[in-house]
């Protein structure tokens, strides 16, 4: 048996100021100066692994700091995306309209391209992805790190936030996306770097995109969803891949949240080794309890959130002790990893969490980890 859980978290962290402005530019099509901009990458993500070592992190990222989101970086990859998707609310925001006025007055919603599909899909070329992989490795290298991911787009989630206007069916157009993504999956781990499914298409889309279906409608969407994201991975080493799953990362009340004992089955179909899933936000703190009646395979690990990352709370290493120990008594130490329950900079530029205390969050994880690694 393991002597210590290892820590990790969901991908995104803050991205500087000056990279930010030259992610919107780009975002934007407007001019840039490209090698300026390549060498305030590199530098940053050199940054941001150095940090995460400081803390004491064991697995890391390299913060998602070449991407403007976690979805629609993939417009600069793949040609056939044009104009602009529909925005939808989430449904518990439509309930509280005054609410939602405010966090839309207050700048709670970003702005940023979201193009649909209206040609077809074709890979322009591998450059940002082997730029990232390449920055990544050499600042791994430099600090002699190695337990490493990389966050990469589902099908699920590029076909809910990029919709489809061009295949003859939903179908098609993920059965396309899986054929593309495949490639960057593929490179990624091929660097020995683990790669992470970003998947909120399997909860988040479900009371925003899909708020109009059925519950039994969205399940089959999900198992299609599923479907797709295996083909993509098949060949793709299990032991490097990673899920994340989200029902939004944002300070809303959550009350049209699709419980977890509805999707896990759904979930663990994946050919998926760590399972990334919110736990801490009060909307799902009790859903522990899931893993009594659906136990998680012998070869799956889960990565409980138990750092929440919607506020400027500070966890005391205790209270992360004990969230860690409540999962320990439904899922075996071996098959336990701590994690945080999204990412703290999910759009660049934007994010409720200040730098500082992203990193004093993390800290405490590494702290209430060791923690509990003492009791269970």
């Amino acid at each position: 048996m393991a002597s210590k859980i290892l820590t990790t978290h969901v991908g995104s962290l803050p991205r500087s100021k000056e990279l930010s402005e030259y992610l919107f530019t780009k975002d934007k099509g407007e001019e840039y100066n490209k090698k300026l901009f390549g060498n305030i990458l590199s530098s940053n993500v050199e940054q941001i692994v150095k940090r995460q070592l400081e803390v004491g992190l064991d697995f890391i990222s390299d913060g998602e700091m070449s991407k403007i989101s976690y979805a629609t970086y993939i417009k600069d990859r793949i040609d056939g995306f044009s104009g602009e998707s529909e925005r939808r609310a989430p449904a518990d925001l439509d309930d509280f309209p005054d609410y939602k006025e405010k966090l839309a007055i207050s700048g709670g919603t970003p702005t940023y391209s979201r193009p649909c599909c209206t040609n077809e899909l074709k890979t322009k070329d591998n450059f940002s992805l082997l730029n990232d992989i390449e920055n990544f490795s050499n600042a791994l290298k430099k600090y002699g790190h190695a337990k490493a991911f990389m966050n990469a787009a589902s099908p699920g989630v590029i076909n809910v936030f990029m919709p489809n206007k061009f295949y003859a069916s939903d179908d098609e157009y993920l059965n396309k996306l899986s054929s593309i993504m495949a490639n960057e999956y593929e490179q990624i781990t091929n660097a020995n770097i683990h790669v992470q499914l970003d998947c909120p298409d399997l909860a988040l889309a479900r009371h925003m995109n899909f708020k109009d279906l059925s519950e039994e409608d969205f399940l089959k969407k999900a198992e299609m969803q599923i479907e797709c994201l295996n083909h993509a991975l098949i060949n793709v080493d299990i032991e490097k891949t990673r899920m994340h799953i989200c029902w939004g990362n944002y300070e809303g009340p959550h009350t049209h949240d699709i419980a977890l004992k509805k999707i896990l089955p759904i979930i663990l179909k994946s050919k998926i080794k760590y399972f990334l899933i919110e736990s801490s936000n009060p909307r799902h703190a009790h859903e522990w309890k899931v893993f009594e009646e659906i136990k998680l395979p012998k070869d799956k690990v889960l990565v409980p959130g138990v750092i929440d990352s919607t506020s400027n709370f500070v966890e005391h290493p205790e209270v992360v002790a004990e969230r860690l120990i409540k999962y320990s008594t439904v899922v075996p130490k071996e098959q336990l990893m701590a994690g945080t329950d999204c990412g703290f900079s999910t759009f660049a530029g934007f994010g409720k969490i200040d730098e500082n205390i992203c990193y004093e969050k993390l800290n405490a994880l590494v702290e209430g980890t060791k923690l509990a690694s003492k009791f269970i």
